[in-house]
């Protein structure tokens, strides 16, 4: 029997969006007569608070981001915006119910947390039976995800689930699956021909330098320390819809002999993970998955406060990561690995406790288990 999921995510250019493609990817891959719809939840219930939070949240995380790390999952805050997320749940959820009643899901999965609080709300306002899911992003389980009438909960690691059991959340609902990944993450990678694509060579290594969709973790302070050091590699910056950063970027490379290649938004991370040898990024929730899922030796630069923090904190406190504390401090770290091919391989190991490369695949299997 084929279904009809209802993804929901927040705003276009994230890693929650890019989440729900790797969901509907999969969903569809394992049975493609299935109907998938994807909705921007913020766009659909409130298009005027969509835009009035993301230039608020963007401008705060770019010139006071220590605030926003007071801010994320603080109980206080939680307690004095209560009311206000119950109106705000409420609008949505009378909204919702024109979407559910015309679309007729089999089960709704949600990537965030807003859209998760108004399902829920509209389940427990109807009588609703339709199974709901949250799928987390992030090692860090935050209280905006708990309401009652979620049914399951879908998490990248066991500490991520003693955490919501810990926030009261019964054990049975969560599933340690890993955050979803777009599935083509589970298929080996012709290096050498994605090598020859960029005019890269084989023999020396690759650093990939990310900074989400958009672009704000690396500088161009880190690409000039990278391109002054006398080790040799070659580098790769995606600077993600950042049109301003990849125009320095392309500029920069001019001025060094190392090959450095300077690319926008890319749909190939896969593959420019494959023939990496370290990655350096800021901890988003979903490049972090992915580097999982290839074994991709990370170093952390410039982690936000709040999630990314936290996600960092997750990571090397488990030996699968190194957090650098400036842009000097990584091209030493990552002079010092490149140097140590033990130490590598040792974070490679600590990794894969982590990597879950079939998530959304194991996902879908879920979602087909719960609407049968």
């Amino acid at each position: 029997m084929d279904r009809k999921i209802l993804l929901m995510y927040i705003s276009e250019k994230s890693g929650h969006h890019q989440a729900s493609i790797a969901l509907e990817k999969a969903i569809l891959k394992k049975k493609p007569m299935s109907s998938v719809r994807k909705i921007n939840a913020f766009k659909y219930t409130n298009p005027l608070i969509e835009i009035l939070t993301h230039k608020a949240y963007m401008r705060l995380i770019k010139r006071r981001p220590r605030v926003w790390g007071r801010l994320y999952d603080n109980q206080s805050v939680i307690t004095k915006t209560e009311r206000f997320r119950r109106f705000v749940n409420n609008v949505g959820s009378k909204k919702i119910q024109k979407l559910i009643n015309a679309y007729k899901p089999d089960a709704i999965v949600c990537t965030q947390a807003y859209p998760c609080g108004i399902v829920a709300n509209f389940k427990k306002r109807y009588a609703a039976r339709i199974p709901l899911i949250g799928a987390l992003t992030d090692f860090a389980p935050h209280s905006y995800w708990i309401y009652d009438d979620v049914d399951a909960y879908i998490v990248p690691s066991d500490e991520v689930k003693d955490k919501f059991v810990k926030k009261g959340v019964p054990q049975q609902k969560i599933n340690v699956l890993g955050t979803p990944i777009n599935p083509e993450f589970e298929i080996a990678v012709n290096k050498q021909k994605v090598m020859r694509e960029y005019g890269l060579s084989e023999t020396s290594p690759i650093v990939l330098v990310m900074g989400g969709t958009h672009g704000i973790g690396p500088n161009e302070h880190l690409i000039n320390e990278l391109g002054r050091s006398e080790m040799d590699f070659q580098i790769i910056v995606v600077t993600g819809i950042n049109r301003k950063f990849l125009k320095k970027i392309k500029k920069i490379s001019k001025t060094y002999s190392k090959k450095i290649i300077a690319l926008g938004f890319a749909d190939n991370i896969h593959e420019l993970m494959d023939i990496s040898t370290v990655i350096m990024t800021k901890p988003g929730g979903l490049t972090i998955a992915e580097a999982l899922a290839k074994s991709l030796p990370i170093i952390i630069t410039n982690p936000l406060p709040g999630q990314e923090d936290l996600n960092t904190i997750a990571l090397t406190s488990k030996g699968a990561a190194v957090r650098a504390e400036s842009e000097k401090d990584a091209v030493k770290i990552l002079e010092e690995l490149l140097s140590n091919r033990t130490k590598i391989e040792e974070i490679k190991k600590n990794m894969r406790s982590y990597a879950q490369p079939s998530s959304s695949s194991r996902i879908a299997d879920l979602l087909f288990n719960m609407t049968n």
